[in-house]
């Protein structure tokens, strides 16, 4: 059974990844100027770049944070449900952050995947919830029978 609690990590976390993507990727602009004349120069360069940009640093720092409260969710959350919750909600919370950002995000057919996508989840929160300890002590129960 997954806690209230457990939700709403899972939450955050989709809302510390999927609002600071189009962040992110704005943070990277200017980035392809960078030029130097060996590999191990250009890489060092474009990680000096990135990482002295606050556009890029705070969204990337905010989104490191997610994977942190991601990392202690997973101890006591079902993958089962954990995985797919965020995974969705991320990529929904990316889209409608860059659209609000003015990016473009595919029309009517987009709006379609994103309604259908949060059906999904919700079926698979409310289901998760649902599980009470009356299944598991039925089950205990056949169990005995069993035996």
């Amino acid at each position: 059974m997954v806690s209230v609690v457990e939700v709403l990590c899972l939450l955050l976390v989709a809302i510390l990844w999927g609002c600071t993507n189009p962040f992110l990727k704005r943070g990277t602009e200017g980035i392809e100027h960078v030029k130097r004349t060996n590999k191990v120069l250009q890489v060092l360069a474009e990680v000096k770049f990135l990482f002295l940009n606050l556009q890029y640093l705070v969204p990337f720092l905010l989104n490191q944070l997610g994977s942190l409260v991601y990392y202690f969710t997973l101890a006591t959350t079902d993958l089962s449900l954990a995985v797919p919750v965020t995974n969705s909600l991320t990529f929904l919370l990316t889209v409608l952050t860059g659209k609000i950002l003015g990016e473009e995000f595919g029309g009517k057919r987009a709006v379609g995947g994103m309604v259908l996508t949060m059906v999904g989840i919700t079926l698979c929160i409310v289901s998760s919830i649902g599980d009470t300890p009356i299944l598991s002590s039925e089950q205990n129960q056949a169990d005995a029978t069993l035996q």
